[in-house]
């Protein structure tokens, strides 16, 4: 074809490990939601900024430096974000990206999280702890949505990389990474169940 696909917007996603993931999940659920019922000042934070939800990234964001279980997970990540800088052809030089945050979310029924990015980051993601079936995925936003001016709708028909969102499905035990300035949502939790995630932020200087 005489169409050439320029400026692409690459989007990871993996299973976090092909054997034994569902007992650290385990490990990781119970860790969870004792960081929740400990974390007071974190329930009070999630309260006015993360209603129907809790989050920690407003008390406790730095997760894999001050748990075992959460350290191990950077570990397993680490092949993930190797790959992932690969595919972006990312020119770190002699600086490694390093986990700078981690932090948990878990979203009740009615919970959301509005649009946003996360600046002063090179790689940002989020891996899939515990997701009742029916529960929301992440919405993704073409970042040149701004710039559209008089461009007409896309069709519903529209393939993946013509549309102007693309919801990556949130399924238990799997990982999503993407560069930090692509703006994402979750929408709001239709099911009962609550929907437990970590994120985490990379950078390299």
């Amino acid at each position: 074809m005489p169409v050439r696909l320029l400026f692409p917007t690459p989007v990871y996603t993996a299973r976090l490990r092909q054997a034994g993931w569902q007992r650290f999940n385990r490990e990781l659920v119970r860790e969870c939601y004792q960081v929740r019922e400990q974390d007071a000042a974190g329930r009070r934070w999630s309260a006015r900024n993360y209603p129907r939800g809790y989050t920690s990234y407003g008390s406790l964001c730095h997760l894999q430096k001050m748990s075992s279980t959460f350290h191990a997970l950077e570990r397993l990540l680490r092949r993930h974000v190797t790959a992932m800088v690969r595919a972006l052809d990312l020119d770190l030089g002699d600086q490694p990206l390093v986990m700078t945050d981690c932090w948990i979310n878990i979203l009740e029924q009615g919970g959301t999280h509005s649009s946003h990015l996360h600046p002063r980051s090179t790689l940002s993601g989020t891996y899939y702890v515990r997701v009742p079936r029916g529960s929301p995925g992440l919405k993704l936003e073409d970042p040149r949505l701004d710039r559209f001016m008089a461009a007409p709708s896309r069709r519903a028909d529209a393939v993946e990389a013509s549309s102007t969102w693309v919801t990556v499905p949130a399924e238990t035990g799997k990982l999503v990474l993407f560069e930090s300035w692509l703006r994402h949502e979750v929408p709001p939790n239709p099911v009962a169940g609550e929907r437990v995630s970590i994120s985490f932020n990379y950078n390299w200087f």
